[in-house]
């Protein structure tokens, strides 16, 4: 299993154009995703588990990705190099 914990940099968060971009890179990976923000989980390859969270600019979230075997590690490495650069980037690709 791979955590990391980001910031959120754009102004708006997590709203629902962006929440779909999103989820649009998360579906590219086999493994679990989950995002977490104040101890609230969810699946992160859900429109409505993402914007459940009430993401907005300047919260901190975790990215959970859980991988099954070794061939999993390696893409979980890949998800969350790619979707930390995505939130790194202000959500902007």
């Amino acid at each position: 299993m791979l955590e990391q914990t980001f910031t959120i940099k754009n102004d708006v968060g997590l709203h629902s154009k962006v929440a779909t971009r999103f989820i649009s890179k998360t579906t590219n990976y086999k493994p679990s995703i989950f995002i977490e923000k104040e101890n609230r989980r969810a699946n992160a390859k859900s429109l409505l588990g993402v914007l459940s969270l009430g993401i907005v600019g300047g919260d901190s979230v975790t990215l959970i990705i859980e991988d099954k075997d070794e061939k999993e590690a390696v893409e979980a490495k890949k998800a969350l190099e790619e979707l930390g650069a995505f939130i790194n980037n202000g959500c902007i690709d």
